[in-house]
């Protein structure tokens, strides 16, 4: 799975912006993405007069023209975030498309950006928006994928129950700002990474010294935590990022009081059919008799643990 992260400049200019994300979605199709991903608030300026200024419901003309952006390229999209307007209430949203523009999902940021921090940061989304209450997981080819928005990331179980229905990738879109971005940006997304054995792709606004700052940093990250790519403050159009699809992952092998049962090393990840037939050819129930360990290219070893079993 090839990822382009749109690290895109964001104006004043609703017009303006949708273009130049019409014009990155091309471009990262041309790359050979099969996901394109957005920046939080893509189409607008982060500050609340303008979600205001540029609310629009679900048939309004940027979910119109991300829809129509996906099926012109072929390529899933995850549709950064807009100010969505549903029946009086302003709701930080996301809406993600397939390859065909169909609609796979509709994330509203659940947790609401509200700082003050003495000399740095100040800010309060809930003056404007109105918090969803989902969990948002949805299917593609590559597998189930897990979304939230930025601030919702700062909370580990939101992540952790993605995970647990099956997410491979969790897609941020955000927009840290030079506070919290220096301190835990980075930080955060090799955590969740690391906790949850997922990828975590977080995808921000270019730098502009106008207003909200954006820390920029688009950024993903490996279930072991490195590091896979990385944009500096710049616009940026990255299909460099490359994913595996339903092989995602490290070679592994099956263990059980220090025996080698089964080996996958021909395979390129971690499936959970292959592992569910391995313990049931060898009459394996639980993790307290079989380890499942991935194999890094130098030979090193770490167990990834069954969702659900006991330790």
């Amino acid at each position: 799975m090839k990822i382009g992260m749109i690290q895109s400049p964001v104006t004043a200019s609703k017009e303006a912006n949708l273009a130049n994300a019409e014009q990155a979605i091309a471009r990262a199709a041309a790359d050979g993405a099969d996901i394109a991903v957005l920046p939080e608030m893509f189409n607008c300026p982060y500050y609340n007069a303008a979600f205001v200024a540029n609310a629009e419901p679900a048939d309004g003309e940027s979910v119109a023209r991300l829809r129509a952006a996906a099926a012109q390229n072929g390529v899933y999209l995850v549709g950064g975030s807009i100010p969505l307007l549903e029946e009086g209430h302003i709701y930080n949203a996301s809406f993600v498309f397939d390859r065909a523009g169909r609609l796979l999902a509709v994330h509203k940021k659940v947790h609401l950006f509200d700082i003050a921090i003495d000399g740095g940061q100040v800010f309060q989304e809930s003056a404007t928006f109105t918090a969803g209450d989902a969990v948002t997981v949805f299917d593609t080819e590559f597998g189930k994928m897990g979304l939230c928005i930025c601030f919702d990331f700062r909370f580990p179980e939101l992540a952790r129950l993605m995970a647990l229905e099956g997410a491979r990738c969790i897609f941020v879109p955000a927009a840290f700002n030079m506070t919290t971005g220096p301190a835990h940006w980075e930080l955060m997304f090799r955590q969740r990474a690391v906790d949850n054995q997922l990828f975590t792709v977080g995808v921000a606004p270019a730098r502009s010294y106008k207003g909200y700052v954006s820390y920029a940093n688009s950024m993903a990250v490996s279930p072991w935590g490195d590091i896979i790519y990385r944009a500096e403050e710049k616009p940026a159009t990255a299909a460099q990022l490359g994913i595996a699809a339903q092989e995602t992952g490290l070679p592994v092998v099956l263990v059980s009081d220090g025996r080698l049962l089964e080996h996958n090393l021909k395979g390129r990840g971690y499936e959970q059919v292959w592992l569910e037939k391995q313990l049931a050819a060898h009459g394996l129930t639980s993790h307290r008799q079989a380890f499942l360990l991935s194999v890094d290219e130098t030979g090193n070893t770490y167990c990834i643990p069954k969702k659900g079993a006991s330790a």
